[in-house]
C-alpha cells in the first residue's frame, strides 16, 4: 500500500492537496479528508496519528477518512476557513474560529488536565523566576497556540513579564522546533505543552536529558474533534463513536497511547465557552491573539 505524506514541504500543483493514503486510489468510496492541527511535525504527526484514521476506517461504512498535516498553525487554519477538510482536530482558539465558519464539535481529546502550557529549559540553566526571562528570547510553535504560546504568555503577563516588550518571542511554527530552539542555546525558554514534551523525550532523548520543565500553566479545556455541517450525521455519528470506543479495545489503547493521549470524550460547541472567555481576557491584557 502506497504512503503519501501530506506535509506541506514542497508545494503540492495548485487545487491538489496532498494527503495520506493507505488504500487504493480506485476505492468506490468517499472520501473525506481530517486534518489534524500541527500537534507535530508532519512526518511525526502521521505516525501518531495514521493508527488512529486506520481505525476508524475499519469502523465506516459510507466514506473513508484520510489524514491530512499541515506545515505549520497558518496553513491548518487557512484550510479550516477554506471549509476543506470534513473532519478537524484543532486547538481550542481554532474551535472557536472553525464555529464561525460552519463547524460543530462533536468530542473532546485527551483529558483537560493535560491541556495546559509548559516551559522548557536548558537543565543548566541560571533561570529560575519568570523574572530572570527579561532580555531574553522565548520560543513557541506559533503565536495562535492556545496551551503553547497563548497560555504560557498569560502566564508571564500573570508574573508581572510585560510579554511585548520585556522579552522576545519567535515564533518557530512546531512544538519540535521551540523546544529545539532551548537544546540549541537559541532561546532561553521554549513553550510547548504535555503530549508533544513526552513524545519529544522518547524520540530524542540525548537531547531531552539536558533539558526539563521549569514551570506550567494552569489547565483549561483539551483539544476539540470538529466536523463540517454538511458532512451527513450518520457519518459524523459513526466516528464520534469510534473515538469514545476507543478505551474499550486493545487496539484502540495502542492507538491513544501513539498519539499521547488518554482518551476521547464527549464534547460540544458549548463546551468552548470557557476558551472564548480566556482568550477575551488576554486579548484585553496581553495582545490579540492573531497578531504577535
Amino acid at each position: 500500500m502506497l504512503l503519501v505524506l501530506l506535509c506541506g514541504c514542497d508545494p503540492a500543483p495548485q487545487g491538489q492537496p496532498l494527503q495520506y493514503s493507505q488504500a487504493p486510489a480506485s476505492e468506490a468510496l468517499p472520501v473525506l479528508r481530517f486534518a489534524v492541527h500541527p500537534l507535530h511535525n508532519p512526518q511525526m504527526l502521521g505516525v501518531a496519528y495514521q493508527p488512529l484514521i486506520d481505525h476508524l476506517n475499519a469502523q465506516l461504512t459510507d466514506v473513508r477518512l484520510e489524514l491530512e498535516a499541515s506545515r505549520d498553525y497558518q496553513a491548518f487554519e487557512k484550510k479550516y476557513a477554506a471549509r476543506e477538510p470534513a473532519f478537524l482536530l484543532p486547538n481550542p482558539w481554532q474551535t472557536l474560529q472553525a464555529m464561525k465558519v460552519g463547524y460543530h464539535v462533536i468530542a473532546m481529546a485527551g483529558d483537560a488536565q493535560d491541556f495546559k502550557g509548559i516551559f522548557i529549559v536548558r537543565k543548566d540553566t541560571g533561570i529560575r523566576v519568570p523574572a530572570d526571562l527579561k532580555g531574553k528570547t522565548v520560543s513557541y510553535p506559533s503565536h495562535t497556540a492556545l496551551a503553547a504560546a497563548i497560555m504560557p504568555q498569560y502566564f508571564l503577563h500573570s508574573h508581572g513579564i510585560r510579554v511585548t516588550q520585556d522579552i522576545q518571542n519567535v515564533y518557530v511554527g512546531s512544538q519540535e522546533s521551540s523546544i529545539m530552539n532551548v537544546y540549541l542555546g537559541q532561546a532561553a525558554a521554549g513553550a510547548t505543552w504535555p503530549p508533544p514534551w513526552r513524545l519529544f523525550q522518547k524520540s530524542h532523548p540525548k537531547e531531552a536529558a539536558e533539558l526539563k520543565v521549569m514551570w506550567e500553566t494552569p489547565p483549561l479545556i483539551n483539544n476539540s474533534v470538529m466536523v463540517r455541517t454538511d458532512v451527513p450525521p450518520r457519518v459524523a455519528e459513526q466516528v464520534r463513536a469510534g473515538l469514545l470506543k476507543l478505551t474499550q479495545s486493545a487496539a484502540g489503547l495502542g492507538v491513544l497511547k501513539g498519539m499521547e493521549t488518554a482518551r476521547f470524550e464527549l464534547a460540544d460547541d458549548a463546551s468552548y465557552e470557557i476558551v472564548a472567555q480566556y482568550v477575551k481576557r488576554f486579548e484585553q491584557e496581553v495582545r490579540p491573539v492573531e497578531r504577535p
